[in-house]
């Protein structure tokens, strides 16, 4: 039923992949409007090119690729990539990745990946989280793997001294006033722009 293109159908397929693709449009955004922008413009594709899908790998596959390839080009216009000559100049390195970003909540990861360049953070989610080789990343942006590589440094980079910013401040709080820092986006999950029918 998910599978056919009707108003009663759409509305069944957005709310049950909303939640999740909107946690993709998120870590793209630079921030919640922009998150709704891509959120809409993406389910509009789905929802348009719902004839197109081949039963060729799984469903929810081929909604995440389409929301990926929404935000790229969403992005596409605007992307200034700093152009490096060599990768290995940048002595800025991120140690023990995993157990840093395992010491954050989710709504903070996604505010300090908010907070990157337009291009660091493109990069970063698509090679960090999404997978993508620097060579696929390379043909989708249309720059080369070096600058690919380039990006993705950099942006370990500034998330890492944010992050070790962020675990020093916790650490030093009073115990009784302790607060995380947390984005606008707080419990962003619960909080996807509600499905509305065309007029």
């Amino acid at each position: 039923m998910l599978l056919k293109n009707n108003s009663k159908s759409n509305e069944l397929l957005y709310k049950y992949f909303a939640p999740k693709m909107y946690g993709i449009c998120l870590r793209f955004a630079g921030n919640q409007m922009e998150a709704d922008d891509i959120m809409q413009e993406g389910f509009i594709k789905v929802f348009t090119q719902l004839k197109n899908f081949r039963n060729e790998g799984s469903f929810e596959g081929w909604i995440r690729r389409t929301f990926i390839n929404t935000a790229i080009n969403y992005y596409r216009k605007n992307l200034r990539f700093s152009k490096f000559q060599n990768v290995d100049d940048l002595e800025v390195t991120l140690n023990n990745e995993e157990d840093i970003y395992d010491s954050l909540s989710k709504e903070e990861l996604i505010n300090l990946v908010q907070e990157l360049p337009n291009g660091y953070r493109t990069v970063f989610n698509l090679n960090v989280i999404e997978g993508y080789t620097h060579k696929e990343i390379g043909e989708m942006l249309n720059i080369s793997d070096n600058t690919s590589k380039s990006q993705l440094t950099r942006a370990r980079g500034i998330l890492q001294k944010k992050v070790k910013s962020m675990l020093i401040q916790k650490v030093k709080a009073p115990l009784e006033n302790l607060t995380i820092v947390k984005s606008q986006n707080e419990n962003s999950e619960n909080k996807y722009p509600q499905y509305r029918k065309a007029v």
